[in-house]
């Protein structure tokens, strides 16, 4: 109650300032001092400096960053990516005011790569953005210039299942759960234990870490005309008025995306992705302009840079980043923008905890060409205990709605993550990453 009264209290003082003022100068320099004093904000931000980086072990590790006014921000590094990825760029943002998000991100961006070393740079980009929400307590989304919508549409993954009726049960519960946007997985592994399938060189690489192109390994009509058996039952189970993507062909070359994309084009699939690496532009090129069914890639690439080789080129249809990959929420913000130009819809990819989904959400809001969102955790029901202040469950009828509070929009249960967390260790400080010495960070002479 005196809480609400403060304000109220603040709010009058401030137009009654700001009245005298009008009368007078427009604005003078003390008049603008007294409205800022009354604004209501929950730090003074030009004073905000951080004062710590910290982790808690929840999948590849939720970033705090503190600060001398007692708020701090929350990120979260990319699936797979190592904790040093996030540690390493404390000494270059100790000291920094984080309401300085665009500055401080220039300042550690060349700390992060494409997949999962963009990690670090990522995570800790979606933290500040947090940070400098709740100092001025307005919605991240609000501050990217305001939302084009304000719920998002998930796109559900759904895993395979050899018995046929086990599939079609769990794809049609889905749908009766509201969703209206699927992915699955149609690849190689599928048809792999089957002779005459599958053609490619004896001991060859064909599920490691060589290139799609270089393995040897090609698609024949009967291994083709099995997965497209396979296609047609997830069309079945699903009806023909949902969209369906399709990922995770394995490691084909490029004749063999194009005859299996052919092959598809009778399933009225939503996007064929990642045929093969991102970095290709020409050979996506020549996939895409044979075939008529959409084709995706981008959830691997760091920077908006990548994005803007293929939509210019028009070697894909639509592009998808993972914002914790990207970059962060700014530069995946920027790359839908600049894709827009080409008239090519952004999808999100997102394989993280609800701290960096709603980064995501936030971004999809205020993102004009973005098209759906990606979500893997419908089958984990704990997956949004770690924060509250959110609409419960998190993904309702195949939507989320667009958080209202500062930052991100929620805060953090304690304890569900340290329900959660693979190891002990919940934002325990990091002094180890104090570094003492001078370091030339610059990338010029």
């Amino acid at each position: 109650m005196k809480e609400s009264v403060r304000k109220l209290t603040g709010r009058r003082s401030f137009f009654k300032v700001a009245a005298a003022s009008l009368g007078a100068a427009f604005w003078a320099d003390e008049t603008l001092e007294a409205a800022l004093q009354n604004t209501n904000t929950a730090s003074k931000p030009s004073e905000l400096k951080i004062t710590d980086v910290r982790m808690a072990p929840l999948g590849s590790g939720l970033i705090r960053l503190d600060t001398n006014q007692g708020i701090y921000g929350i990120g979260e590094n990319r699936d797979g990516a190592a904790r040093y990825q996030v540690l390493e760029l404390k000494r270059l943002v100790i000291g920094e005011n984080p309401c300085s998000v665009d500055k401080i991100f220039r300042k550690i961006k060349q700390f992060g790569y494409h997949e999962r070393q963009g990690g670090g740079v990522s995570g800790m980009e979606v933290a500040l953005w947090d940070l400098a929400g709740k100092a001025f307590n307005v919605s991240v989304s609000n501050m990217l210039g305001g939302r084009y919508r304000d719920r998002i549409r998930i796109y559900c993954d759904t895993p395979g299942a050899a018995d046929e009726k086990t599939f079609k049960e769990r794809m049609q519960r889905r749908i009766a759960d509201g969703f209206t946007f699927f992915k699955v997985d149609v690849g190689v592994n599928l048809i792999q234990k089957t002779p005459g399938t599958l053609v490619y060189p004896s001991g060859a690489d064909i599920n490691g870490n060589l290139v799609h192109m270089f393995t040897g390994l090609e698609l024949t009509d009967k291994g083709i005309a099995l997965m497209g058996e396979y296609m047609a039952r997830v069309r079945e189970a699903a009806g023909w008025q949902v969209p369906i993507a399709t990922d995770h062909f394995g490691h084909i070359g490029v004749n063999s995306c194009i005859r299996l994309g052919k092959a598809f084009e009778k399933y009225n699939l939503a996007w064929m992705e990642d045929f093969i690496p991102w970095q290709y532009t020409d050979l996506w090129k020549k996939i895409t302009d044979a075939i008529e069914t959409p084709t995706l890639t981008g959830e691997d690439i760091y920077l908006k840079e990548g994005f803007i080789e293929l939509a210019r080129n028009h070697a894909v249809d639509l592009l998808q980043p993972d914002l914790l990959t990207s970059g962060g929420i700014l530069e995946t913000h920027k790359t839908g923008d600049a894709i827009q130009e080409y008239g090519v819809p952004m999808v999100m990819h997102n394989a993280s905890s609800p701290v960096g989904f709603m980064a995501n959400v936030h971004c999809a809001a205020a993102t004009e060409n973005f098209l759906v969102l990606e979500n893997h955790a419908v089958d984990r029901p704990q997956w949004g205990d770690i924060i509250d202040g959110v609409e419960k469950p998190i993904v309702n009828k195949g939507y989320v709605r667009v958080p209202d509070g500062p930052g991100l929009g929620f805060t953090l249960n304690e304890e569900a993550i340290k329900k959660q967390m693979r190891e002990p260790g919940y934002f325990e400080p990091t002094p180890e990453w104090d570094i003492k010495q001078r370091v030339n960070d610059r990338l010029w002479s």
